[in-house]
């Protein structure tokens, strides 16, 4: 192809096709088209995720489209990394206050440049879908089309009806839930709740900080939440009680869940007096590796008690190794594309937890993997039995289009569709919230087109089916 071709072609006007992600024989076409457009405008629950409340709390408009899309969107950054782009050239901020690329059009125009790279993937889904559906940009990305496009959008940002709430309202979200550490004054909720605006933004409680010995500056963190809840914090007893006095704070400002980010889903039931004694060895910074699991696998029984006594729900994001290289997070910090899957284990790890409350039907526990291997063999049998499990959807490196599909094969025959928990985006690219959404949704129509034609499901149930995974599993499930 001449380059000239090559150049009209990356400038040509460059459309979704609405009927994406749907089934391609005629016949379940046409039941999936009918299901999606019955729940294609239905309000977003979006019950977990990581958005900023200060974007909502102080309404200002987003800086630029490089700030927007690339800095704080470690699925963007990290495909663009792999192909030995340094972090600094795309604006990630370095933990010591060293250079950084702080012009904006450069870091879009590395990012245009190299956007061939998301092919196929479920970023480029998403971030196609914002630039068009939410901006209003129809040209595909590229070299050629870098600078207009980081016109359109910068221009779009400098309108008032491109600011956080106004985006918010258009797309449509009944609630979202953020999610703040239990040492966070949660200024900013009180901000938005101040404020008289009714968007619905609430936290949620991610105690890691104070129940992972390994966690960094964890006696340190144990004090701060001690002075915080007014508590001692360097007692078992007080230690318990401040996480019951923060839980009760977080649930002011609207939690209705908490959540778990653990190695693994072990859990234990140890007494009272080995699980202080373990606490103490945390404290002293003296816990071997083994301990250190020992311990935040008793956290989680305490936080499934607790939860029993207070109602919040308890999500369980087991699986992944954080923060993999250590040069990256000596320089850049926590969350910055290197947490990587590993094989979980959750029928042993659970029963400790399941033995203490497992059967207590008011306990709600969301569970979460990263190894899909476990869908079908212990996930879907656990939560196809035990009254307080339901399966969180597919999760972070399976949240696209065929990991969606994954799930509902996997888990459907064992657990069912009332066993799970709908949909949730958890993301920190606000913009890609309702792109996220869409794409459950279409996936979800397309699976129960499936059931329809081939005689599993009458076409009446799964109307209400999809109506279900829409929205009201998920407002159910996190008592929204």
């Amino acid at each position: 192809m001449a380059a000239g071709t090559t150049k009209e072609a990356a400038r040509a006007e460059y459309r979704l096709s609405p009927d994406r992600l749907l089934p391609t024989d005629p016949r379940s076409f046409a039941v999936a088209r009918q299901l999606y457009e019955s729940v294609a405008q239905l309000p977003i629950i979006s019950p977990h995720g990581h958005t900023d409340p200060r974007w909502f709390a102080e309404n200002a408009p987003f800086p630029d489209p490089s700030r927007l899309f690339i800095v704080p969107d470690h699925y963007v950054f990290r495909m663009l990394h792999s192909q030995g782009i340094r972090l600094e050239d795309l604006g990630v901020p370095r933990q010591d206050g060293g250079w950084s690329e702080a012009d904006s059009r450069k870091i879009w125009r590395v990012f245009a440049e190299n956007f061939h790279l998301f092919r196929a993937t479920p970023s480029r889904m998403w971030l196609e879908h914002s630039f068009q559906e939410v901006f209003g940009w129809t040209g595909r990305l590229s070299a050629e089309t870098a600078d207009s496009s980081y016109d359109h959008i910068a221009a779009c940002l400098a309108q008032p009806h491109f600011r956080p709430r106004a985006l918010f309202e258009r797309f449509n979200i009944e609630v979202i839930a953020t999610t703040e550490s239990p040492l966070d004054d949660l200024k900013w909720h009180r901000m938005i709740g101040d404020s008289g605006w009714t968007g619905r933004v609430v936290t949620a409680y991610r105690p890691d900080a104070v129940v992972d010995p390994e966690f960094e500056g964890f006696a340190e963190n144990v004090e701060r939440f001690g002075e915080l809840a007014g508590e001692d914090a360097a007692t078992w007893r007080g230690y318990l009680a401040a996480h019951r006095i923060r839980r009760e704070y977080f649930k002011s400002f609207g939690a209705t869940s908490s959540d778990h980010g653990h190695p693994t889903a072990r859990t234990e039931n140890l007494s009272d007096a080995a699980a202080q004694q373990l606490f103490e060895k945390a404290l002293q910074g003296s816990c071997s590796a083994a301990e250190a699991e020992t311990f935040r696998g008793h956290m989680l029984t305490e936080m499934a008690r607790m939860s029993l006594e207070d109602g919040l729900v308890l999500q369980i994001h087991p699986g992944s190794f954080r923060n993999h290289s250590d040069r990256i997070l000596t320089a850049f910090g926590r969350d910055k594309g290197f947490d990587i899957p590993t094989r979980t284990d959750y029928v042993s790890a659970l029963k400790p937890l399941l033995d203490a409350v497992g059967l207590e039907k008011d306990l709600s526990i969301i569970l979460f993997t990263l190894d899909e291997t476990a869908y079908a063999r212990e996930l879907a049998p656990l939560a196809g039995v035990y009254p307080s499990l339901k399966l969180g959807p597919a999760w972070w490196f399976h949240d696209s289009p065929e990991g969606m599909r994954r799930f509902r094969e996997m888990t459907t025959e064992t657990a069912g569709f009332y066993n799970t928990v709908g949909f949730n985006d958890d993301t920190r690219a606000f913009c890609s919230i309702p792109a996220r959404h869409d794409v459950a949704r279409r996936i979800d129509c397309s699976y129960l087109a499936t059931l329809v034609t081939s005689g599993r499901l009458d076409e009446g149930e799964a109307f209400e089916v999809a109506h279900d995974l829409a929205y009201r599993l998920a407002k159910q499930a996190y008592r929204l």
